[in-house]
């Protein structure tokens, strides 16, 4: 009979030092359940207290925020630290530096973490690709502890590479401090960061598809199938269109989720920090994915280096046109009202003067609601055109006769 991630059978003793310290921590929370409401706490269950402690919806392409409330705020983010782990180990194989096939080895820091795992035992070896879906799946803070051993040499020297990769993000309210996202034991400080900078995160981890279909799978087979990865993302069993991506929760830290979805060319990530049930949280992500996904839609006025409108004449010039190209994508979130009548405003002069330059700009294409300018790239030209005339021809004969020489 195969086992889950989260609720192991049988009687292996390799599972005795988990039930130790499972009993340890059971004890631990319900104490602090009973005494602790300290400021950095969930609050009590009161009609009093708001319902979660941040949330904010984003559009995924653009990372336009369309709706958030104290999403700046900071806050533990539990096991959606391992959405970090996540992105640097997708990272490293995308540049080359790593494959998903390299054999990970298990030390015994990395045999000994609590919390959701898969049961490593110290000297194991599995490949990279088993031990990340580990993590995106099941939230296995052993398979993340090993992960970071083996890209960085140590847990801290991982802790550092996620703060700098942070701080190349512009993850300006986070700090991480471990690999896993366990509550901080004594003397420790606890990772911090905030639901505007888990989106962000997300955005990044969004770019590594294999990363998606992990994240979007109920449940994948471990160990050869003895054993069963299960998602700790309830939305991947049920909600329309979700992609993922990652959960969190310790008694402090509450319950929150990342949550990113796709329905048609909308993509949407959803954040809730510090809910008082994984119900609640699950549910008001899906209820704000809900929101997006009837409320807005996309417009894509321009593809980058696509053709916009109608060529334009050059006088004086060796062509007699040049077509403009859009610099950059323009896509644009809008409401469903505001995406109804968009107007595609093409501002580009009756006549250019040669020469021209490839790449010139040579105008701008703007998107216009109610009069409105709600987006604008620059137009440029698609190649060059010499000028024409005696001046022209004088300069073409002395550089062509050498006469200048």
């Amino acid at each position: 009979m195969s086992q889950t991630a989260r609720r192991p059978r049988g009687s292996s003793p390799w599972l005795q030092p988990w039930a130790r310290r499972s009993a340890a921590r059971g004890l631990g929370l319900a104490l602090w359940l009973l005494f602790a409401h300290s400021g950095m706490g969930l609050a009590a269950d009161s009609g009093a207290q708001p319902a979660f402690v941040a949330t904010l919806l984003m559009e995924a392409e653009t990372g336009k925020v369309l709706s958030e409330t104290e999403a700046h705020r900071r806050w533990p983010p539990a096991s959606m630290v391992k959405m970090m782990v996540i992105l640097l180990t997708a990272e490293r194989v995308a540049a080359g530096r790593a494959s998903w096939e390299d054999p990970v080895r298990v030390s015994a820091w990395a045999s000994r973490m609590g919390g959701s795992q898969v049961y490593l035992r110290e000297g194991e070896i599995f490949p990279l690709r088993e031990m990340a879906q580990a993590v995106a799946i099941a939230s296995a803070n052993d398979a993340a502890a090993a992960i970071a051993e083996h890209i960085a040499g140590t847990g801290p020297a991982f802790v550092d590479l996620m703060n700098q990769r942070a701080r190349e993000l512009g993850l300006a309210d986070t700090t991480f401090r471990s690999v896993h996202g366990l509550p901080p034991g004594k003397g420790q400080e606890p990772d911090i960061t905030s639901a505007h900078d888990l989106a962000q995160l997300a955005r990044a981890v969004l770019t590594h598809p294999e990363v998606i279909v992990w994240s979007s799978m109920p449940e994948a087979p471990f160990r050869g199938g003895k054993f069963r990865l299960s998602n700790t993302n309830h939305l991947v069993r049920w909600y329309k269109g979700i992609t993922g991506l990652k959960t969190g929760f310790y008694y402090q830290a509450g319950f929150g989720v990342t949550a990113t979805a796709t329905r048609g060319d909308l993509s949407l990530i959803a954040v809730v920090l510090g809910a008082r049930s994984k119900r609640s949280s699950l549910g008001e992500a899906a209820r704000m994915l809900d929101q997006g996904f009837s409320t807005y839609r996309i417009v894509r006025a321009t593809e980058k280096g696509g053709r916009v409108g109608p060529p334009i004449a050059v006088s004086g010039g060796e062509a007699a046109e040049v077509q403009g190209l859009a610099s950059a994508e323009l896509r644009l979130v809008l409401k469903q009202a505001e995406a109804r009548q968009p107007q595609v405003e093409i501002r580009v002069p009756k006549l250019l003067a040669a020469p021209v330059r490839k790449g010139q700009r040579i105008g701008e294409v703007v998107v216009v609601s109610d009069g409105r300018p709600l987006g604008r790239a620059d137009l440029l030209a698609d190649r060059d055109v010499a000028a024409t005339g005696w001046i022209a021809r004088w300069r073409t004969w002395w550089e062509e006769t050498g006469a200048g020489e």
